[in-house]
């Protein structure tokens, strides 16, 4: 009995240093590509939220990094990475803004990982005719005074946005994380 305990250990140790030793190696293969996938995605995401421009530079303030649009030499908009937390899992997004941080120049979702059919209409609602209306609310949208959000009904302000039926919290979320971190960040970019 106890020879066979000590072949069971050993074969078992075997095969966890042989597996472990195949994730390593996948891990190495992997862990480049996703990093590059991931960078791919950001900068798609800055050339969406920014208008039409000339060029587009990276400026790092403090730990936030600053993609600045450029139209004739003079800033045309800023976008930066803000992330919070949603209803069931954190929400990341890239947003882009006028110099002043007072207008929403485009709005894309990075990740999110909320309600099925519910709070990932935040992203993509395919009930309705325009699938991508809640975050197509944001363009233009004013961030002073604060953005707000109204249930059952039409915007009214240019800082107002319709919250998705049955996703609430979601939408709450979204607003909330926007401002936030627009103010943050705007601190951020005059402090230095």
């Amino acid at each position: 009995m106890k020879n066979n305990t000590v072949k069971m250990i050993v074969v078992l140790t075997g095969i966890g240093l042989f597996s472990g030793a195949i994730l390593a190696v996948l891990d190495g293969y992997t862990r480049p590509k996703i990093k590059e996938h991931k960078l791919q995605v950001k900068n798609q995401a800055v050339k969406t939220v920014m208008p039409a421009n000339d060029r587009i530079e990276k400026i790092t303030k403090g730990e936030l990094d600053f993609y600045v649009a450029y139209k004739k030499n003079g800033i045309n908009a800023v976008a930066f990475q803000v992330a919070g937390s949603g209803f069931q899992s954190e929400l990341s997004f890239m947003v882009g803004v006028t110099p002043d941080f007072r207008t929403i120049t485009g709005l894309t979702i990075l990740d999110q990982k909320e309600t099925p059919g519910l709070g990932t209409k935040i992203e993509s609602d395919p009930s309705h005719e325009n699938p991508t209306w809640f975050i197509d609310q944001f363009i233009g949208l004013k961030t002073v005074p604060e953005i707000t959000y109204v249930k059952n009904a039409e915007p009214s302000g240019g800082s107002q946005v319709q919250a998705i039926t049955g996703a609430t919290i979601s939408s709450k979320s979204v607003v909330n994380i926007l401002n936030d971190e627009i103010s943050t960040a705007k601190k951020i970019w005059e402090s230095e």
